[in-house]
């Protein structure tokens, strides 16, 4: 089956960043240095530390991320948003207060026109979540 998975670029933080998420959504979290890889003797020694890929998993959710920018640097823009589906509105509530922590609460959570329990914040990293809980499918 064809999914598709969200992939975050960092500039020297993803160690940081990907072990809040963990923290934040709890899961298996592994990192792949630049010096465990082939590339280690191509890459700058300043380089060896940085995350060439880390993933985070727990069940179906996967959050994938390294520290390997591109010439033109880190972009963060406003286009996409990582969209959070909970099973609960406690798991909502607990996910939103611990993303949100050194963020922004962009729109606090309440129950929405559609009755989800909805909210979105910006992360201390700069990245857009969405929080969702269909109060329906309980």
């Amino acid at each position: 089956m064809t999914q598709i998975n969200t992939y975050l670029t960092f500039n020297g933080n993803c160690r940081e960043a990907m072990t809040f998420y963990k923290n934040c959504l709890r899961g298996e979290l592994t990192f792949q240095t630049v010096g465990e890889s082939p590339l280690a003797d191509k890459m700058p020694p300043i380089m060896r530390d940085c995350i060439l890929h880390a993933t985070l998993t727990n069940g179906a959710l996967t959050i994938m991320a390294s520290d390997m920018v591109a010439d033109k640097g880190l972009i963060k823009g406003n286009a996409v948003s990582l969209m959070l589906n909970c099973s609960s509105e406690e798991e909502t509530r607990a996910f939103y207060e611990k993303l949100s922590a050194g963020g922004r609460a962009t729109h606090p959570l309440e129950i929405s026109f559609w009755g989800a329990l909805f909210g979105d914040l910006t992360d201390k990293f700069g990245n857009q979540w969405l929080l969702h809980f269909d109060k329906t499918q309980q």
